[in-house]
């Protein structure tokens, strides 16, 4: 069994300088009185900020692999490091449990046993004065005929030190929808038209050609200045939209003023409308 963690990495250095006024010491004072008139004394050397390093942790036994991962971004603020370190264990726990017990099943049972698989890998999306986002592109496979891919999301409050979902800084969900719904069924449907090769039929029976909800989606907030959030994401996993085949779906949008009213009064100042 291997295991790889990279956590916390700090770095300093430099010097103190002499303690001044009456308080120093007859040493200090001869060695400055024998300084040459013409030389300057040296200046210490600033002590680096200290800086976090980014994390993975990469597992692998008979039973499973396992991949965690999050940016020096998220690393460098302690209680989301600490939420992130604690939501990997969780993950890992779940993971080996569920895996032994398959394995075990198999024995008696009349299938085979495929080792699980299950990676989070945590990116930046944007980093604003007060917020910073983050969205993970998601891996597990549990011995079906095909692993399953998907999203998460994470907004940190630098301002209130908190951890969100990106659709709490809204006043409801409901008012996400009536703002970018329509916006986000066109896009979704000309992303299906090109993949299948025609238009969708929106009277058809099949559930693929209805217009997902945007609360199917995995919201996520962007900026192209990093001063406001003014763009947002839409990311849409298989079964979603469409089946497995057609795979995932990736939709940005900007923020509009009815986008722009639907966020509570206390995060406005944070976006900005394009």
């Amino acid at each position: 069994m291997t295991l790889i963690l990279a956590g916390l990495a700090l770095t300093a250095c430099g010097g103190k300088a002499p303690a001044g006024g009456n308080a120093a010491s007859a040493e200090s004072v001869a060695n400055v009185a024998a300084t040459p008139a013409n030389v300057t004394a040296a200046t210490p050397a600033p002590t680096p900020t200290p800086t976090a390093a980014a994390s993975e942790t990469t597992l692998k036994t008979e039973d499973y692999s396992f991949t965690y991962s999050y940016p020096a971004a998220a690393a460098a603020i302690v209680p989301l490091r600490l939420w992130l370190d604690k939501d990997r264990d969780e993950l890992r726990t779940t993971l080996a449990k569920d895996s032994a017990d398959a394995r075990e099943q198999s024995k008696s049972g009349d299938f085979s046993f495929n080792p699980y698989d299950s990676s989070t890998e945590w990116k930046v999306v944007t980093e604003t004065p007060r917020l910073l986002s983050l969205s993970a592109e998601i891996y597990e496979f549990s011995g079906g005929a095909h692993g399953n891919p998907g999203f998460r999301s994470l907004v940190w409050d630098k301002t209130a030190d908190r951890r969100l979902d990106p659709a709490e800084l809204f006043t409801s969900k409901a008012a996400i929808q009536t703002a970018i719904g329509n916006a986000f069924c066109r896009r979704i449907d000309a992303e299906r038209a090109k993949r299948r090769g025609e238009a969708v039929d929106r009277s058809s029976d099949d559930p693929f050609s209805q217009c997902p909800r945007v609360e199917e989606a995995t919201l996520i907030l962007g900026s192209t200045n990093r001063q406001t959030v003014n763009r947002i994401g839409l990311l849409v996993g298989p079964y979603v939209a469409g089946p497995y085949a057609e795979g995932s779906y990736d939709v940005t949008l900007p923020v509009t003023p009815a986008l722009l009213r639907a966020v509570k009064p206390e995060y406005r100042s944070a976006f900005a409308a394009r």
